[in-house]
């Protein structure tokens, strides 16, 4: 295994501060790692793939689309909702879901990142 560390102590301090003052905040960082965690899980994704294909739709139809039980999505669909991934409004007896802006940008980018990946 080799070491990771620098066997010099070179600190270039006004890069590192300018580097260090680009970085998003903690709040930020803490909001991003939980919105990545979430389409982390195959199944939450597929879940979001579809909301991504089918714009707004229900559970009833994402469970069909998706070949998961209701329980299932409405599961994924809830830790997508406190991820703030998607949203969900109340139609009738029906409730739909949605994506929300912050959700696209990150599903292309895990499409984008696979894509590559694959021979």
């Amino acid at each position: 295994m080799t070491d990771e560390r620098c066997d010099l102590l070179c600190l270039d301090l006004p890069h590192a501060e300018q580097v260090r003052a680009r970085l998003a905040g903690e709040h930020n960082l803490t909001s991003a790692a939980e919105r990545a965690k979430a389409l982390a899980d195959p199944s939450r994704l597929r879940v979001a793939l579809a909301l991504a294909a089918g714009g707004e739709m229900c559970v009833c139809d994402l469970a069909w689309v998706c070949a998961f039980s209701q329980n299932l999505v409405s599961h994924h669909l809830r830790a997508l909702r406190t991820a703030g991934l998607a949203t969900s409004r109340r139609d009738g007896k029906l409730v739909m879901y949605q994506l929300t802006a912050a959700a696209q940008p990150l599903i292309d980018l895990l499409l984008e990142a696979t894509a590559t990946l694959d021979p």
